[in-house]
């Protein structure tokens, strides 16, 4: 009892002098001029919720850790891009965290040195899981049509990163089910494997695919090969309305392997070569006669060579296309180029020359405004059935204001050049144009703008949804089509609507309930008003 008085003041004396230490520990940049070393590496994985945290320490949140199996430290530590007896890089780490809170698995990533002596510096990194085991049913109504499904997937079984789940859902399309295995850090860490069979009402498909991509910045190869087919039977739509089916059965595949000589200065060279194969059939549906030719079959097989260059140039950002959580928009170049030629040797019937083309470049504006823009080409020419060219560009413009509004303005513009009807281009409710029908307009040419005011709340309903709304007007267009549309020319609408991040699941999706209506209505079976629900990635 003498003891415990004066023991009670030595441990309130050396707390604060641990505190203090632990705040005068270089920074990552200041570890990096010093030319330190890394050394031990911790891997902290801390479940869904925080109980230390008053706000998480209830009993449903208790719950919810108890059935979730934590990631295991190895998943992470494969996912990280500095080791131990490397030199410090604040660069390297502030990719590693930009690739894990991408994983959708990880809430959140904090790294930190913990402690640093004689050039050698211990870095602790700690992650925080999401609820990756969904159980659940999705309804969505979009265009004037109802679609939706239930599913059961674990995206992180036992802790290792593995997604095994099935899923049953109907759309305007189809219905039909998926069963899905896949794990995206095998081996070295970053070895993609996926398998994947569908069954539907109007057919099958099928894909499996084993990859290493070039993950990092600094990678310096990739391989991979990819393999898929589907059975099923396509549509050609007139003013939303389905006039004519046929039967499509395709096979694709790709090898490639690539090599690069990492991040130099700025920049990233890629450098790839491959195989790739398609083979697409068609066959009248006798039930449904068609308005226009189908298309030829054809099989196009050969060699392909790619390039890419990527500019090392990220901004984090809060409140862009989440909610009230950290996301990262690429600012600087990247471009892809491929060029390929079908060769009978290799069982094509045609043998044109293939052109893949794609950059993007992100600008700031004054007062945190962001532009990101993007263009495409993709062509075949010297085909016997005639050549398809597609082409488009879009822009993106964010425009904050007073806290927390801010203005979203998108335009984006899409052509194509072929012979067969069933290229065209398509617009309506489920792809810009929320006031109207799906597939209402088709063309061969096809534009969008939009106009968005957000607003992003601090509301954060039980610590699983972060809650924004939206006002929007749109307007579109799409034309030049060889069948006609029932309303031509531009089209517009105006609504509003609510949004909501789930942001302690692994899907990670946004909700989107709206109300639209549209301002052109010489469609007498036109509705006044088109009522939304759907899910998607970005606000």
């Amino acid at each position: 009892m003498h003891l415990a008085r004066p023991l009670g003041w030595l441990l309130a004396c050396l707390i604060p002098l641990a505190a203090a230490a632990q705040e005068s520990l270089p920074s990552f940049e200041e570890l990096e001029a010093a030319g330190a070393v890394v050394g031990a590496i911790t891997i902290d994985t801390q479940n869904i919720f925080d109980l230390d945290d008053p706000t998480e320490s209830r009993l449903p949140y208790r719950v919810a850790n108890a059935l979730h199996i934590k990631t295991r430290p190895w998943l992470i530590r494969r996912m990280l891009l500095f080791k131990p007896g490397e030199r410090v890089s604040r660069r390297m780490i502030d990719e590693t965290e930009r690739l894990i809170r991408s994983n959708s698995t990880v809430y959140d990533i904090f790294i930190r040195p913990i402690r640093y002596q004689d050039g050698v510096v211990d870095i602790e990194v700690r992650t925080r899981d999401t609820w990756t085991l969904q159980p659940g049913a999705r309804v969505r109504r979009a265009g004037g049509v109802n679609s939706g499904g239930f599913d059961l997937k674990e995206t992180n079984l036992g802790g290792t990163g593995t997604t095994l789940g099935i899923e049953r859902s109907t759309n305007v399309d189809r219905t039909g089910s998926v069963l899905q295995l896949s794990h995206d850090h095998l081996f070295d860490g970053w070895t993609r494997f996926g398998v994947e069979r569908g069954t539907f009402d109007d057919g099958s498909s099928a894909s499996l695919n084993l990859t290493r991509p070039f993950y990092a910045l600094d990678t310096r190869w990739a391989a991979g090969v990819t393999a898929s087919k589907f059975d099923r039977q396509d549509a050609l739509y007139e003013s939303g309305n389905a006039v004519g089916e046929f039967r499509h059965i395709s096979h694709t595949a790709e090898v490639f392997g690539g090599w690069s000589p990492g991040l130099v200065g700025r920049w990233t060279q890629r450098y790839s070569a491959g195989l790739s194969y398609q083979a697409d059939k068609y066959s009248e549906d006798p039930g449904r006669p068609l308005p226009a030719p189908i298309p030829v079959d054809k099989t196009l097989a050969g060699p392909f060579l790619r390039y890419e260059l990527l500019e090392d140039d990220f901004v984090q950002l809060v409140n862009r296309e989440r909610i009230q959580r950290p996301e990262y928009f690429a600012m600087g170049w990247h471009a892809t180029l491929q060029i390929g030629r079908s060769l009978g040797a290799f069982g094509s019937t045609e043998q044109p020359w293939q052109l893949n083309a794609a950059v993007s470049k992100g600008m700031r504006g004054p007062h945190e405004q962001q532009l990101l823009t993007e263009g495409r080409y993709s062509s075949q020419y010297g085909s016997s059935s005639g050549d398809i060219r597609s082409y488009g560009a879009s822009a993106r413009y964010f425009v904050p204001q007073k806290r927390p509004f801010l203005l979203f303005l998108s335009a984006a513009y899409d052509g194509v050049r072929s012979p067969n009807a069933s290229d065209e281009l398509l617009l309506g409710g489920d792809n810009g144009l929320r006031g109207y029908p799906q597939r209402y307009q088709r063309g061969l040419h096809r534009a969008v703008f939009s106009a968005e005011e957000r607003f992003y709340t601090d509301w954060y309903p039980l610590r699983l949804f972060r809650v924004g709304f939206a006002g929007y007007f749109d307007v579109g267009r799409a034309w030049s089509s060889q069948l006609p549309n029932a309303t031509t020319g531009w089209l517009s609408d105006f609504g509003f609507g609510l949004r909501m991040l789930s942001t302690r699941a692994s899907f990670g999706n946004v909700l989107h309930v709206d109300f639209a209506f549209p301002l052109h209505k010489r469609d007498p079976d036109l509705r006044s008003r088109q009522f939304l629900i759907m899910t998607g990635k970005s606000f």
